[in-house]
């Protein structure tokens, strides 16, 4: 059964320049289920396109384009214990070493796309912090991202779990897409507020590397969590 009308993702929300930024679109998925989801992704989801969303017998919500399966979501439990947050200064000194400033794959991805002004994009620029084994950035919301009472909408904080993530398990570069998106939302963060973005690399086995992500408020609050899944394609690895 449908579980609700059209879902759009608008071009503002991309990752790669055809198709919706994984972190955002797997927000938007939970959202319409209204509990911790874990969202796959099986095509690039296309922009601007009405998706349809249905209910499957065993609680599997499926996201289709027409005929054609685009992701789906099923309910999950997620357990993850974040490393300690650096102090947001160490997050900005980090950011400074952004891979993204040097070579960037897709330079207008919503967040962390380096060609996203001020206001538009979320210009999240995780960099390493070698001694701890993870990245970090800073992040202060901006007002696009109101949901309407001064907090940000639930689909950005699971966007800002994205990209950090990538960077943290490939450091070198390597081409490798979002699979899936486990991401829980503890507190929703303020508009305007100084906030912490980690990532870091959990295991990998093949193509396949897990990475986590969190989210921390100004108080060192740990408000957001995910685990995600990076695969690298196969027409590269072979």
């Amino acid at each position: 059964m449908s579980v609700s009308g059209p879902l759009v993702v608008a071009s503002r929300f991309c990752g790669p320049s055809g198709s919706a930024n994984g972190g955002y679109f797997a927000g938007r998925v939970a959202a319409l289920a209204g509990r911790t989801v874990t969202v796959r992704l099986l095509l690039p989801p296309p922009l601007e396109t009405p998706f349809g969303t249905l209910e499957l017998a065993d609680g599997t919500i499926a996201v289709m384009s027409g005929t054609e399966r685009i992701g789906e979501a099923r309910p999950a439990a997620l357990t993850l214990d974040p490393p300690r947050a650096p102090s947001y200064f160490e997050a900005v000194e980090a950011s400074r070493r952004y891979a993204g400033f040097a070579h960037h794959r897709f330079p207008t991805c919503f967040v962390c796309g380096t060609h996203r002004p001020r206001g538009d994009g979320m210009r999240i620029f995780a960099g390493p912090i070698a001694e701890r084994e993870l990245v970090a950035a800073p992040w202060v919301p901006d007002t696009s991202l109101d949901r309407g009472d001064g907090k940000v909408r639930p689909e950005f904080m699971s966007a800002a779990l994205d990209c950090p993530g990538f960077y943290a398990v490939s450091p070198d570069d390597r081409m490798m897409l979002l699979g899936e998106l486990t991401a829980h939302v503890s507190r929703l963060v303020r508009v305007a507020e100084r906030c912490t973005v980690i990532g870091w690399a959990l295991e990998a086995s093949g193509r396949k590397r897990a990475a986590g992500t969190a989210v921390f408020g100004e108080d060192g609050e740990v408000c957001a969590l995910a685990r995600a899944l990076w695969i690298e394609p196969k027409s590269l690895h072979s």
